[in-house]
C-alpha cells in the first residue's frame, strides 16, 4: 500500500467478482470457436457413423457422412479441421497415402467441395496406413527392426504433395521424424505449393495419453513402440526448444506441443522462447477420453472441466487448440 494513505482502505479483490458483467469486463482469457480445431477420422464405406469406443461422442465416418459433417462446423465458424484417414487396406510401406485416390486424398477433396470456408488441415504420417502401426517405413538398424528415418523422409515427402493436389490448406507432419519439416518444404516448394503453411508437431512425447487415439485410427504399433522417435516426458525441457528451433529452421510455419495438458510447462517454454511463432496445442484422446468417463458418471461437470481445460492450456500460451470438443464447445457451451 502506498505509505502517504494515514488510513489505507482494505484491499477487496472480490469488487472484480461480484458482478458478472464485471467479472466478463476483466476476464483475460476466453475460448472462442475460431481458435479451435475439430480432429475428424475418415474410413471407407457409405453411411458409415461408428462411435470408437474408447472416446464417446467422436467417431469414424465415411466421406457422405464427413460432408454432412464440415458444413455443420462451417457455419459454426471453427478454426479449421484436421483429417485423419483410415483405409480399407494397410501394407508395410502405407501405400493408401501416397495415392492420389486414397483416402485421405479423397476426403479433402470432399471436405473442401462441401464446405470451401472451413480450413482443412492434415495430418501427414503413415501411422494409420501401415499394417505395422508404426510412423514409416522399416529397416534393420543396430541389429533390431526401427523406423527408418530418411527413407521416410521420402515418403513423406511424397505425402505431402498428395495431401496439397487434393485441396489441403495446411500440413501437419506427426511423425517426429528428423528432416520432416525440411523434406516436405522442398517438396512442395518445388512443385509450386510454396504458398501451403506447415504446422509442425514440433514437440511431440512418447504419451501414454495417446491410447485412445489408436483405437480411433486403427493405429497401435503391431510390435515395440515410438519412444526410439518420439520425446520422452522425463526428458529435459530444453530439449523441447531444440526440437522446434530444428523444425522452424527447415521451415515450418507454426509449431505445435502434444500432449497438452500434462505438458503446460513446455507450452509456456515454448511461447517464452519462440513469442514470435504461432503456437498450437493438441488436447490429445486421453484427456478428453477421461474427462468423458468421469462426466458419464456423474463425478465430473463436463462442460465446465473442458472450458476450465481450454483456458489452461490457452493461458499457458497455445493460441490455437486441437480438440475433440471444438464442435461441442462451439455449438453448444459459448454464450
Amino acid at each position: 500500500m502506498n505509505s502517504e494513505y494515514e488510513n489505507p482502505q482494505p484491499v477487496r479483490p472480490r469488487r472484480l467478482r461480484y458482478n458478472p458483467a464485471v467479472r466478463r469486463l476483466v476476464e483475460e482469457y476466453r475460448v472462442v470457436p475460431q481458435r479451435l480445431i475439430q480432429p475428424l477420422f475418415v474410413c471407407e464405406g457409405v453411411g458409415v457413423k461408428a462411435e470408437i469406443s474408447s472416446m464417446p461422442g467422436v467417431y469414424q465416418m465415411s466421406l457422405d457422412v464427413l460432408c454432412d459433417e464440415v458444413k455443420t462446423l462451417q457455419n459454426l465458424n471453427l478454426g479449421g479441421i484436421i483429417l485423419f484417414g483410415i483405409p480399407a487396406e494397410k501394407d508395410e510401406e502405407g501405400s493408401d497415402a501416397l495415392s492420389d485416390e486414397g483416402i485421405i486424398a479423397r476426403a479433402v477433396r470432399e471436405a473442401k467441395a462441401a464446405a470451401p470456408n472451413l480450413l482443412c488441415l492434415t495430418d501427414v504420417c503413415f501411422c494409420e496406413y501401415t499394417s505395422h502401426g508404426h510412423c514409416g517405413a522399416l529397416a534393420q538398424i543396430g541389429g533390431r527392426i526401427e523406423v527408418d528415418n530418411d527413407t521416410t523422409l521420402e515418403m513423406l515427402a511424397k505425402q505431402a504433395l498428395v495431401h496439397a493436389r487434393a485441396g489441403a490448406d495446411m500440413l501437419a507432419p506427426s511423425g517426429m521424424m528428423d528432416g520432416m519439416v525440411g523434406a516436405m518444404r522442398d517438396a512442395l516448394d518445388d512443385n509450386g505449393f510454396q504458398h501451403l503453411p506447415i504446422l509442425s508437431y514440433a514437440v511431440k512425447y512418447a504419451s501414454a495419453f495417446y491410447g485412445p487415439f489408436r483405437d480411433a485410427a486403427e493405429s497401435s504399433p503391431q510390435f515395440g513402440d515410438r519412444r526410439s522417435y518420439q520425446m520422452q516426458p522425463s526428458a529435459i525441457a530444453e530439449s523441447a526448444i531444440r526440437e522446434a528451433e530444428l523444425d522452424l529452421m527447415e521451415g515450418a510455419d507454426m509449431i505445435m506441443v502434444k500432449p497438452a495438458l500434462a505438458y503446460l510447462d513446455i507450452i509456456r517454454l515454448m511461447r517464452e522462447h519462440f513469442p514470435e511463432v504461432p503456437l498450437a496445442a493438441y488436447n490429445v484422446s486421453g484427456e478428453y477420453s477421461m474427462v468423458k468417463a468421469a462426466a458419464l458418471r456423474g463425478w465430473l461437470d463436463e462442460k465446465a472441466t473442458v472450458l476450465e481445460s481450454l483456458i489452461a492450456i490457452q493461458r499457458a500460451g497455445a493460441g490455437i487448440i486441437i480438440t475433440y470438443w471444438a464442435k461441442k464447445v462451439a455449438q453448444e457451451w459459448l454464450p
